[in-house]
């Protein structure tokens, strides 16, 4: 996966996240609803992966 593809990736997965949490008024700071939870994870995923190769390219 090349880093761009990653970025997009968690890019979109952040746009995904905040549009459901707009919409939706199960889910709030402290808990989400099921649909939400999965969004969150698939964010947080991506969003790690993309920190962690961040850090790897700066060592």
């Amino acid at each position: 996966m090349s880093e761009d593809d990653l970025y997009a990736r968690y890019m979109a997965a952040r746009t995904v996240h905040r549009g459901h949490r707009a919409d939706c008024g199960r889910c709030t700071d402290t808990g989400r609803c099921p649909a939400g939870q999965t969004v969150f994870e698939s964010f947080a995923r991506l969003q790690d992966a993309y920190l962690n190769r961040q850090h790897q390219q700066r060592r």
